[in-house]
């Protein structure tokens, strides 16, 4: 343990006793030196400076001075004389050629100069007193006396103030006894006397001690303030002990009903054994409702008055991209942000407690548009407000739709088609047969025709020089070409009335639509407006693909109906800003073979996108398309292939056509 834990764990009175020891020596230290310190300066800067100039106005008698500077036995005598003065220290004598003739030392030798023009560089390094004497002397330069004062105090004084040291100490001693024992009556008595009483009231536990109240100072409140903390404890004492009386009692009442408690605890486990059983098939109902309603199609979230979800099956996650416990206990418009907008049907559904149906609506999920169909029910009962919102992915069932639509269309033209197609095939083969025969007629190879020339008397190359350069063959050959497309629909609209019994052979895609891109660029139509055999054309073609079954002739034809009308509608395009492009793809997404022939055309509107396969239906002008080349492309697809065939387009936006192609061939009918 150090000297100062030391200190710190000394009882009080001591600490007060020490700390008086420590002043008392200090104030006898400081009195002493400062008494020294003041005779011995008196002594340097008044005692010694006199004395020397006492001595000095003794020894400058002109006639001890003519003795004393004559020889140095005579100055010895001189310095002899001043031998036996205290104060003095050193003394020397100079000449009047300024050597020394003699010196005086008490004490240790001190080095005093040899000559007297040496004297003053010497008493710039003396830190005593010294006095120089001038020594006149009759027909002569004088001498003089070098006088050196001690620095030393007389014996006496030391003598003195050691008494008077003495003298304080012991006064100091005694002082320090009398306030020691006042210090002990007044402070560590009645402190021990305190500290006894705690022992004791530890000891006995009587809490009825009273400790004496003393003086009137600090530990006369102690005092009284541990007799009130006594008090206290005496009345806490007292109430403890009533209330262990208390406690007794009602423990002994307590024992009592512990006995009927374990009875009716016995009924309680009973109970809860039950309840638990009961909770375990409510868990297990609550599960399977959940398995049920997560294995719905439908998403299903539940909201609360505040329109909060409180259900979520995952349906819903998988439709919004959040997860269960992000969802739950959020705002539908964050949980679900594509809900916003029919917060106002929400809210209405809630308080007015009615049902609410959006019939469709459509969102872009992994970039393609998906129609869904919302139905808001209103929750009440015991179990609050609320809402449920169920969505239903209805784009299938609108394509399926649609399908029927067209197929319906498809039925009702075929009769029209039949029956068409016998009527118009009479006046056709008539114009393309009388086509051939002016043809015939016209040729000079035919002797028939040189032999009536003749008769009549024409030049038939004249004749035929004059019909070329009357474009009459070219116009023969527009009547040809038009018939033969005429005959060409008659031929489609018969396809709707018969069923097919042609055979599927595989195809390879690519090379199928490289061969209607070869033909859509040959065709005298598409030359203006739009180059194929451009940079327009892009190919992505999906390699995991293989051949595919399918009659190549009428794909290709449905191929080159779709690329017509692309370039068309690139064609009609406003702005020009950006190069017109035709995508083609193909990609395997079994059961399907997919192609997709899009372009970034003009696009159409909504209630023009629903009647695009509609027999007879075109937006051209008159002369321009008979609105027969998708409806038959649609039967192709659709009858011949047992395929799929949709569009999607937007204003401003462009148009893709996918065709789906069953993998394996299916059987047909005859």
């Amino acid at each position: 343990m150090t000297l100062r834990e030391r200190l710190e764990n000394l009882p009080v009175g001591q600490k007060l006793l020490a700390a008086l020891l420590v002043l008392l020596i200090t104030i006898l230290l400081v009195a002493n030196l400062t008494f020294i310190s003041a005779a011995y300066w008196i002594s340097q800067e008044s005692m010694a400076p006199q004395a020397l100039q006492t001595i000095g106005r003794l020894v400058s008698n002109p006639q001890l001075a003519q003795q004393a500077s004559d020889s140095p036995e005579a100055a010895k005598a001189l310095l002899k004389e001043l031998d036996s003065y205290t104060p003095l220290r050193a003394a020397a004598l100079y000449g009047s050629d300024g050597k020394m003739l003699a010196q005086l030392q008490h004490g240790e030798a001190l080095p005093l100069p040899k000559r007297y023009r040496n004297i003053d560089n010497w008493r710039l390094t003396e830190f005593r007193s010294t006095q120089l004497v001038s020594l006149p002397r009759a027909g002569g330069p004088p001498g003089h006396l070098l006088l050196v004062a001690s620095s030393e105090l007389p014996m006496a004084f030391y003598t003195g103030t050691l008494t008077a040291s003495l003298g304080i100490l012991v006064f100091s001693i005694l002082l320090w006894m009398i306030i020691a024992r006042q210090i002990k009556r007044l402070i560590t008595q009645p402190i021990y006397q305190l500290e006894e009483l705690s022992r004791q009231v530890t000891r006995e536990e009587n809490y009825a001690l009273r400790a004496k109240r003393g003086n009137d100072d600090e530990i006369g409140s102690l005092a009284d303030a541990f007799n009130t903390m006594l008090s206290r404890i005496e009345a806490r004492e007292q109430q403890l002990k009533r209330t262990r009386d208390e406690f007794q009692d009602a423990y002994d009442q307590a024992q009592g009903l512990a006995e009927e408690t374990r009875h009716t605890n016995r009924k309680l486990e009973l109970e809860v054994q039950v309840r638990s059983k009961i909770e375990k098939k409510l868990t297990g109902f609550q599960n399977y409702l959940n398995s049920i309603i997560d294995s719905m199609p439908s998403a299903l979230i539940a909201l609360d008055e505040q329109l909060y979800v409180t259900q979520w099956n995952q349906e819903a996650s998988a439709l919004s991209g959040t997860p269960l416990d992000e969802a739950l206990n959020q705002p539908i418009f964050l949980a679900f942000e594509p809900l916003k907008p029919f917060l106002p049907q929400l809210k209405e559904s809630v308080e007015k407690h009615r049902v609410a149906k959006i019939e469709r609506v459509t969102w872009t999920k992994d970039d393609d548009a998906r129609h869904y169909a919302l139905t808001f029910y209103p929750l009440m009962g015991g179990g609050g407000r609320g809402v449920v919102i169920r969505i239903d992915d209805i784009t299938q069932r609108l394509s399926l739709e649609e399908m029927m639509v067209q197929s319906e269309k498809m039925l009702s033209v075929g009769g029209l088609a039949a029956g068409m197609a016998h009527e118009i095939n009479n006046p056709l083969g008539a114009i393309l047969h009388n086509v051939q025969n002016i043809r015939r007629r016209l040729s000079p190879d035919l002797a028939k025709n040189q032999e009536q020339a003749d008769e009549i008397g024409i030049d038939l190359p004249t004749v035929n020089r004059y019909l070329e350069s009357r474009e009459v063959p070219q116009l023969l050959d527009g009547i040809q070409q038009a018939g033969a497309r005429a005959a060409k629909i008659v031929t489609h609209m018969l396809s709707f009335s018969r069923r097919s019994n042609r055979q599927l052979a595989p195809c390879d895609l690519p090379a199928l639509i490289d061969q209607a891109v070869e033909i859509a660029g040959n065709d005298f139509d598409l030359t203006i407006g739009f180059d194929f055999k451009g940079q327009a054309i892009v190919r992505q073609f999906d390699p995991d693909l293989g051949p595919v079954p399918c009659t190549a002739n009428e794909l290709e034809q449905v191929l080159l109906n779709l690329l017509k009308n692309a370039a068309q509608a690139i064609h009609l395009r406003q702005d020009d800003s950006e190069p017109g492009r035709i995508t083609l793809r193909t990609r395997l997404n079994p059961p399907w073979a997919e192609i997709q022939v899009e372009d970034n055309g003009i696009g159409m509107p909504e209630a023009v996108r629903k009647r695009t396969f509609e027999p007879f239906f075109t937006t051209k002008e008159i002369g321009q398309g008979t609105g027969l080349g998708l409806s038959v492309s649609y039967f192709i697809i659709t009858n011949n292939h047992k395929g799929q065939m949709e569009v999607q387009s937007a204003p401003g936006q462009g148009t893709c056509f996918t065709l789906r192609l069953p993998l394996a061939p299916l059987k047909t009918e005859s």
